[in-house]
């Protein structure tokens, strides 16, 4: 199965859900014992063990108080608060435009040393153009129909470049071939996006590769990911952003990442992908 990440926050609830049930359990409570500890209703306490209701920082405290667990509560106070946050929806983050996005990120790549990113539909904003980048922000806030800051956004997006160049990151990047190949812009924006892709995979501490259209699959087409260190990834759905934080699933997309590379070519082979897309310009 593929990873799902329209799934995964609610998986991470129903995972807090579950713990809060053992907790029950095992310290032999009906959820009508549990309601009269806790002064929930016996609804309240059914729907927070099914996760249909996200506990509260104060729910998890006193649920974990009414099982005798109280070293259990800031453990689960965290998974909760993670996984409330794992699931932001485009519409939500740009409601005021993109622009603020755009800053929000800048901490990730200043606090990070090894940064991974995956590709399969457009370049990896930290490499990309300002006519490129233009015109792809111009068609998000029309398929979003937010607030156009367009080129505020740009300029903030064109600030990440700056960490190609300065401390000792790492940058690690895996793109599928027909990200060189779909028109964002017009030719121009086209020619100036791919040659300074050239430029970027010379840079001493970036690896660039690109999945050929014929490398044989040992890893199915994925959503666009980025990975910050160990710490967290964000995957981009169309609707929202996944801010993955829970290490058994940074592990499965570093695993992912591992293999996508494996299938990329590198180096020369790299370059010679590049410039055939650069060659269908005319």
């Amino acid at each position: 199965m593929p990873l799902s990440p329209s799934s995964s926050a609610q998986s991470a609830r129903e995972t807090i859900a579950k713990r809060l049930r053992d907790l029950r359990q095992d310290a032999g409570l009906s959820g009508h014992d549990l309601a009269l500890r806790t002064g929930f209703s016996e609804s309240k306490v059914s729907r927070i063990a099914h996760a249909k209701t996200p506990p509260s920082a104060d729910d998890i405290h006193r649920w974990c108080a009414a099982c005798g667990a109280e070293d259990q509560a800031a453990d689960l106070i965290a998974a909760s608060r993670a996984a409330d946050e794992m699931y932001v929806q485009w519409k939500r983050l740009h409601r005021t435009g993109m622009k603020h996005a755009q800053d929000a990120i800048l901490p990730l790549f200043e606090n990070s040393r090894q940064i991974r990113m995956y590709c399969s539909n457009v370049m990896p904003g930290i490499v990309q153009r300002r006519d490129y980048a233009r015109a792809l922000m111009s068609t998000i806030t029309a398929f979003q129909d937010t607030p156009n800051d367009v080129e505020d956004a740009v300029d903030s997006r064109l600030q990440r470049g700056r960490y190609l160049y300065q401390g000792n990151r790492t940058f690690a990047f895996v793109l599928e071939e027909a990200v060189l190949r779909y028109p964002l812009g017009d030719a121009e924006a086209m020619l100036d996006q791919l040659r300074h892709l050239l430029d970027v995979m010379v840079l001493p501490r970036v690896s660039l590769g690109v999945i050929p259209f014929n490398a044989p699959r040992t890893m199915w087409p994925l959503e666009a990911f980025y990975m910050f260190d160990d710490r967290q990834v964000d995957a981009e759905l169309l609707t929202a952003v996944l801010k993955i934080t829970t290490p058994g699933e940074i592990a499965a997309y570093s695993k992912a990442f591992k293999i996508l590379s494996s299938m990329a070519v590198h180096g020369p082979q790299a370059r010679a992908l590049i410039e055939q897309a650069i060659a269908s310009l005319g």
